[in-house]
């Protein structure tokens, strides 16, 4: 993020996608964070954001709290 600040969810969203992106196949599969206690891989984390889930929003804000985006 290098420091700017991140608004809302779009900007978010488009962070997220930017850096999904540039993973590698194999990179994706992998657990990226835990939503209550249930792992959420890059994979999951994607479908979940694209088709605005209810856990859509927990997985972007706890990816921003790890400064992961």
């Amino acid at each position: 993020m290098s420091g700017e600040t991140v608004k809302n969810k779009e900007d978010l969203t488009q962070i997220f996608l930017k850096i999904y992106t540039n993973l590698p196949l194999e990179e994706r599969k992998q657990v990226v964070i835990f939503i209550n206690d249930e792992p959420i891989s890059w994979e999951l984390a994607r479908n979940e954001i694209i088709h605005k889930t209810f856990r859509s929003e927990k997985i972007l804000e706890k990816l921003r709290h790890l400064n992961i985006i």
